[in-house]
């Protein structure tokens, strides 16, 4: 739905319907609802294959010598630089973390970036360096890519996307179709923080100290847990969407029905101070540190003793546990005690965030 305001300006609604005259809106790239429809509906449905299927955050593949993992991801954050991160690290992270989610080792990544003419140089190079450190810091080494130009206006300063490789460490988690009533739900740290700080920075809110963005590689901890001989049924990085976003998914390929506890999801106090000032729910807030887990019931501890001996997970804790189905798929007990469903994000309150 489209609108004129009092100054002659035209504003659409984010979040589509049948007016909107067949158009994509910002709402179908926010990880939540719209996005799965879209993927589901308009891409898997032309390409259809047993990895594409799986909707995974890599394809794993099969050699006759090695089992890899395979992704590859796009990132347009405004503004560039923000507290906690960048352009360039959230490149090299956000693809690092989606092999190691998927159980893997990233060894490679490919660069390929598209610079808006008039970009200044002292920038460009800024990017350069961080992703230079950033790999050094995952330990992957870039190994191809591609650089185009485009005339002004064509793009919005710079546009970076990572496609990368790993070695899948076996047996890799085997996914959220594989959860089972009584599984018990862990994230690894604070949530949100990413969405916030990409907010007020772009919002120029004055918030002291700002909120910092999460960041950061997560394969340590990951390859700890497999090195300690803990295989998790599912893990997944909390980033577009949020915690809301990957709880959906798991609810739908599970078929069962994911509660958290508010009480017991960490949420840093500025990310909160946010939140609360702007009507916002933490939950559907984006993250580029933090993933969510789900494991047996006995695994619970060891799990967590390994994870906590990481600076990027060590505040994880459990937030909740697998059902059986019930009419929703999510819920979350507030902190009254009430149990109530936990909408899946299907607005677009703050595109372009990675």
């Amino acid at each position: 739905m489209s609108e004129l305001d009092d100054g002659g300006e035209w504003f659409s609604c984010p979040i589509p319907n049948e007016a909107d005259g067949g158009l994509v809106t910002l709402a179908y790239g926010e990880g939540g609802r719209l996005s799965r429809r879209l993927i589901r509906e308009r891409i898997v449905s032309r390409f259809d294959n047993e990895q594409l299927r799986s909707l995974g955050d890599a394809a794993l593949l099969e050699t006759q010598s090695k089992k890899l993992a395979f992704s590859t991801d796009g990132y347009t954050v405004t503004p560039l630089f923000f507290p906690g991160g960048d352009i360039g690290q959230l490149a090299v992270f956000g693809t690092v973390n989606d092999l190691a989610v998927s159980g893997a080792v990233p060894r490679w990544l490919s660069l390929a970036i598209i610079i808006e003419e008039g970009l200044p140089w002292s920038v460009f190079d800024r990017v350069l360096d961080s992703i230079h450190s950033a790999a050094a810091l995952a330990t992957v080494a870039i190994v191809t890519g591609d650089t185009k130009v485009v005339p002004r206006g064509a793009a919005d300063r710079l546009f970076i996307t990572t496609s990368g490789i790993g070695e899948v460490l076996a047996p890799a988690p085997p996914g959220p179709a594989a959860l089972r009533p009584d599984d018990v739900l862990l994230v690894s740290g604070p949530i949100g923080c990413h969405g916030a700080a990409i907010l007020c920075a772009r919002e120029r809110f004055d918030f002291e100290p700002p909120p910092s963005s999460d960041c950061a590689p997560l394969t340590a901890p990951l390859v700890a847990l497999h090195s300690a001989g803990i295989t998790p049924r599912a893990v997944r990085d909390a980033t577009r969407g949020g915690v809301a976003a990957v709880l959906h998914e798991w609810a739908d390929a599970c078929q069962l029905t994911c509660v958290v506890e508010e009480a017991a999801i960490p949420i840093d106090t500025q990310v909160r101070a946010v939140c609360e000032l702007l009507g916002l729910d933490p939950l559907h807030l984006a993250n580029e540190g933090t993933f969510v887990l789900a494991t047996r019931p006995e695994l619970v501890e060891p799990t967590l003793t390994v994870l906590r001996q990481f600076a990027v997970s060590r505040r994880a804790v459990v937030i909740g546990r697998v059902s059986p189905r019930r009419i929703t798929p999510v819920t979350v007990v507030r902190g009254l005690g009430r149990e109530v469903p936990l909408d899946e994000p299907s607005g677009a309150p703050l595109p372009r965030i990675c």
